[in-house]
């Protein structure tokens, strides 16, 4: 049986678990945690729209992420820009084959499969799935074990300021393309902290399922 059938929520900090027998049974009611102080909710509230609404609008920033500069690189000589698929380019051309790799996985799949499998996730509940909840469950933990590795651009770009700045010889400024990317970043990490999985398991008329 479930918690949520139980009436009894768990604190997402200290994991202590609280009765919600006496509150009012539609999903939104929340206590303060007793060891901890933290609120909690027998389910998060509104957590399929504002986490579509989120998904959305990352999916809105990745377009001009992708096409837009992420840095700018100024010497005597001119100025060069570079996308993240120029950059990947011009490494897999110069037979840096695993930097490329690694920039085409971190910035341009990791993101667009997070993307998807949030959208799945949140399609999946607001039908009302039953099947392979054990693997949307294991989706959503994929979600939050790639969703750091999307930081790798952002991150070169940030330590490439830094370094390289050699007066009016050199000068490395992030582009358009750097802030668009950090938006989709934080998007979608901010989408999937606002999906709540436990509704993955939720619906009465679905029957249990055997442990894989």
């Amino acid at each position: 049986m479930r918690g949520i059938e139980k009436s009894i929520g768990s604190c997402p900090i200290c994991h202590q678990l609280l009765d919600f027998s006496k509150e009012e049974d539609d999903g939104s009611a929340f206590r303060y945690c007793p060891r901890c102080g933290s609120e909690v909710y027998m389910r998060k509230k509104d957590s399929l729209q504002r986490s579509v609404a989120l998904v959305i609008a990352s999916i809105i920033f990745y377009i001009p992420a992708n096409l837009f500069a992420m840095m700018h690189v100024h010497t005597f000589a001119g100025t060069e820009s570079d996308t993240i698929i120029s950059g990947i380019i011009y490494f897999f051309e110069s037979g840096s084959y695993l930097i490329a790799f690694v920039i085409l996985i971190a910035s341009v799949v990791v993101p667009f499969i997070k993307m998807v499998i949030l959208l799945y996730l949140n399609y999946s509940v607001h039908k009302g799935v039953c099947k392979s909840r054990q693997r949307r469950q294991k989706l959503y933990q994929l979600t939050e074990l790639i969703g750091r590795w999307s930081m790798v651009d952002v991150y070169v770009v940030s330590i490439m300021i830094a370094l390289v700045h050699f007066g009016a010889f050199t000068q490395i400024k992030a582009g358009a393309g750097a802030i668009y990317f950090l938006l989709v970043v934080i998007l979608t990490m901010l989408a999937a902290m606002a999906f709540d999985p436990r509704l993955i398991w939720d619906g009465g008329n679905c029957k249990e399922e055997k442990m894989e």
